[in-house]
């Protein structure tokens, strides 16, 4: 009997951690205090020591010594390609606007809130979940339940995102007479991009889980922006109308495409490192934990979507596409929160897998640090830049910028509390978390059919904002309950 088949409890659920007992301190003697006295005090090293000490950490990152390098690499791959993501999406909005027209442009981003609310519900929540059980099955070396989890996620993806994807053409086509016409055929197009989508999201999670950052985020992140700005620009030099249908269309390329090839990848890292041999497909253990990861996926979905659903159906697709264009600009403080999270979600299940609470506390109390003063920094370069930047995207946008102003608040508190959903997630507390993203969602919702039909789109911007620091607050009070980890950054400033 396999050591996979004696415990199967222990796949589904991760245990608390139970603090390692420390020797007892040895007792002072002379010698001690001869080694104390003749140590030279930190004041007295010079520069010249302290620069090595520097480099040798910068190596020590670079060159993956020790498990934290490793996670500070990951950090930094994941940090860098959110960027360059956070830069060609951001160009690829502003030519698409510029293009388009701010009518066109503002159809074409609720088709694409839709792909990303029904792509990214296809898997039932089987991305965040491997990126937990993958790190417990490689400690565990149940290579059995790895490879299994490996093909079934993903067919598993494939399957339900084709389901959605036939019901909504079906629902299109039924209710066609009900939807504005210049909402039709772009939503049709869109609905193809989900099964792709979908594959894509799960060998996200496949990809995190085994700290393989480049696989995992540079084909969604990277490749897909800029083959859609491809495909477009062909469209373009061929003369074909810059409109939402075409825009639909370039996103079927480029989702189909990034899918594909991020699959060939991560084929071929997992014929290197997992060799041939059974699968153990444990459809209602993965279940289990991904189905409330599931709900918080839809919640959090919903958090960042509903101000884009609800201007949708009080005000014009022009009044959508300034609102979306501000929304996006200051949003983009979050790629740290999410590079930060992407790196370290593995790391928390591998410490709480071995029982390791000291280090625990100890990278949690790095992650937040990691996450909030480069939030800080984006959103005050993001704030100084706003008007031109939302210029950018045509003269009429720059009426957004009251909307980055009160969405800053947002972003900012929620980053100050690090990765919490990630750490609840990875600690078997996904149930709470989601309960907390279920209840700010809730008042998202309500925020928004309250104020934006009275003050539009600042009424959506103060819905959101004040949702996400309730969010923020939430978390804090259910990881100190529960973990008995003090996560916002004033618990956590740096030492110097």
């Amino acid at each position: 009997m396999t050591k996979s088949e004696t415990q199967p409890q222990r796949i589904a659920t991760v245990h608390h951690l139970r603090p390692k007992p420390q020797p007892a301190p040895a007792p002072a003697t002379a010698d001690d205090d001869a080694v104390v006295l003749l140590a030279p005090r930190t004041s007295d090293l010079d520069d010249a020591d302290r620069n090595a000490s520097i480099l040798d950490q910068i190596f020590n990152v670079f060159s993956s010594n020790g498990e934290r390098e490793r996670t500070q690499r990951n950090a930094v791959i994941a940090f860098s390609v959110r960027c360059l993501s956070a830069a060609l999406m951001y160009g690829t909005q502003i030519i698409l606007a510029r293009w388009m027209g701010s009518f066109d442009y503002g159809i074409y981003v609720l088709v694409w809130t839709w792909v990303l609310i029904l792509g990214g519900l296809s898997h039932f929540g089987l991305s965040l979940a491997s990126i937990r059980l993958v790190p417990v099955y490689r400690e565990r070396e149940d290579l059995d339940g790895l490879r299994g989890l490996t093909v079934g996620s993903r067919l598993a993806a494939l399957a339900c995102g084709t389901a959605i994807m036939a019901l909504g053409l079906t629902g299109i086509w039924l209710f066609e007479p009900l939807i504005e016409h210049h909402f039709v055929l772009p939503l049709y197009l869109g609905l193809i991009c989900i099964p792709l989508f979908a594959l894509t999201d799960v060998q996200d999670g496949l990809g995190r889980g085994n700290a393989w950052m480049s696989v995992a985020l540079v084909p969604p992140y990277i490749l897909r922006p800029m083959l859609l700005l491809a495909a477009m620009y062909v469209a373009h030099a061929q003369g074909a109308a810059m409109t939402a249908p075409t825009a639909a269309a370039a996103a079927i390329i480029a989702t189909w495409a990034s899918g594909l090839i991020q699959t060939v990848l991560l084929n071929a890292r997992l014929r290197d490192s997992v060799p041939r041999g059974d699968r153990s497909y444990r459809f209602g253990a993965w279940l289990k934990i991904s189905l409330p990861l599931l709900v918080i996926l839809f919640c959090e979905v919903l958090l960042q979507n509903t101000d884009i659903l609800v201007i949708s159906r009080y005000m014009s697709p022009s009044d959508l596409a300034i609102y979306y264009a501000a929304g996006k600009s200051m949003a983009l403080i979050m790629f740290v929160h999410y590079a930060v999270g992407s790196a370290v979600a593995n790391r928390f299940a591998t410490l709480n897998a071995r029982g390791d609470r000291e280090g625990l506390k100890a990278f949690v109390r790095d992650s937040v640090n990691w996450t909030f003063w480069p939030s800080l920094g984006c959103a005050l370069i993001i704030l100084a830049f706003g008007k031109p930047l939302l210029w950018l995207f045509g003269p009429q946008f720059e009426a957004g910028y009251p909307v980055m102003c009160i969405l800053v608040v947002g972003f900012l508190f929620r980053s100050s509390m690090g990765p919490a959903e990630y750490l609840l997630n990875m600690l078997g507390e996904q149930a709470l978390c989601a309960t907390v993203l279920f209840a700010a969602a809730v008042l998202n919702i309500a925020l928004n059919f309250a104020l934006v039909p009275t003050y539009g789109l600042i009424g959506a911007a103060t819905a959101t904002s004040i949702s996400l620091v309730m969010l923020a607050l939430m978390n804090s009070i259910v990881v100190w309950r529960r973990l008995a980890i003090e996560i916002a950054i004033w618990k956590n400033l740096p030492k110097f």
